[in-house]
């Protein structure tokens, strides 16, 4: 049974911004530095990180070192809509003192209108000349996919544990409707392969445990040997298990068709072979048009623990795809870390 670390069945935004804060306060145990590396990356001019200075000059004196943190703080307003209170957020602009840093974060299913911004704007700078603080606030308007995808930037392909941590955020997010995927058409997702590549790559199937979470996607990628080996175009998605005896089906995306059920029953018996029971679960499994041959190189050390998404336009730098053929051999020219 999968570990939940976001509580879920509750559509609260307080759940949503005390879930979204455990998530960041977990970044920030698990690594400082990524933590930092995140706070920046959503702002411009933020320097938040401790330095350490040798011989600093002041106005009376030069001591040996210093060890120094400029002030910040960021005020987060979440909601499960657009519907921010421009009312609420000038109220929240008195949360700030004179800290260096001062970020107000409006957090979204989906991004604030351009016209909301623009009055955020036009009382932040009401608030500065009124207060005459010497440092302004600067609004960062962010979707939760956003927020995700940002934490996503700062993690390796070790960091399996904080990995586990932002795909149950992820999961919950889109159980809550706070993520609404709409561009699954230009990811690939890739799946480690070991024993089973022949028998997926032939079959034409990946699958998986059904309790995993995953971010919506429309390719898939079969890895073996420090590369991905294998791409398809996924046409349909079924969970299937065995219930008193009888297999049971439940499609999710596409056709169950008797040729998918047959596959899924040659998948069972292949599974034995390697010590898996996949009738005893619900294992959910991913089929793809055709497996296609490429050759989408890591050109890091160490194979990567996980599955790993990768966005084909940014990867082949292309605002549109081509079919499967193409990318496939695109792909061959290319390779990632």
């Amino acid at each position: 049974m999968k570990i939940h670390y976001f509580q879920r069945y509750q559509q609260k935004e307080n759940v949503a911004t005390a879930n979204t804060m455990l998530l960041l306060s977990r970044l920030y145990q698990y690594s400082p530095d990524k933590f930092f590396r995140f706070l920046k990356a959503e702002s411009d001019a933020f320097e938040p990180e401790v330095t350490f200075t040798l011989q600093e000059k002041n106005e009376s004196s030069v001591p040996d070192a210093t060890i120094t943190q400029e002030s910040f703080k960021v005020v987060v307003e979440t909601k499960r809509s657009d519907k921010f209170d421009p009312n609420q957020l000038v109220n929240h602009l008195a949360a700030f003192d004179d800290q260096k840093y001062k970020r107000l974060v409006t957090l979204a299913p989906i991004p604030m209108s351009e016209s909301m911004k623009k009055l955020v704007e036009a009382e932040i700078s009401k608030h500065k000349k009124a207060s005459g603080e010497k440092f302004g606030i600067v609004h960062v308007n962010m979707t939760f996919k956003e927020l995700a995808d940002a934490v996503q930037d700062v993690l390796d392909d070790h960091d399996y544990d904080m990995q586990e941590v932002l795909d149950d955020y992820i999961d919950y997010c889109r159980h809550d409707n706070l993520i609404v995927e709409q561009d699954s058409w230009k990811y690939l997702r890739m799946r480690l392969c070991g024993t089973t590549f022949d028998f997926n790559k032939k079959s034409g199937l990946y699958y998986d445990k059904a309790e995993h979470g995953f971010r919506p996607h429309d390719y898939l990628g079969l890895y073996k040997n420090k590369s991905i080996r294998a791409i398809g175009k996924i046409c349909a998605r079924i969970v299937a298990w065995e219930e008193s005896g009888k297999m049971r089906y439940q499609p999710e995306f596409g056709e169950c068709t008797k040729e998918h059920m047959d596959t899924i029953v040659e998948a069972i018996k292949d599974g034995k072979n390697y010590g898996y029971d996949l009738a005893a679960e619900k294992h959910r499994y991913f089929f793809v048009d055709q497996f296609v041959e490429t050759d989408f190189r890591k050109v890091t050390p160490y194979a990567p623990m996980g599955a790993r998404i990768f966005d084909l336009t940014d990867v082949l730098g292309a605002d549109s795809l081509p079919d499967v053929q193409e990318i496939a051999k695109a792909l061959s020219t290319k390779t990632w870390s």
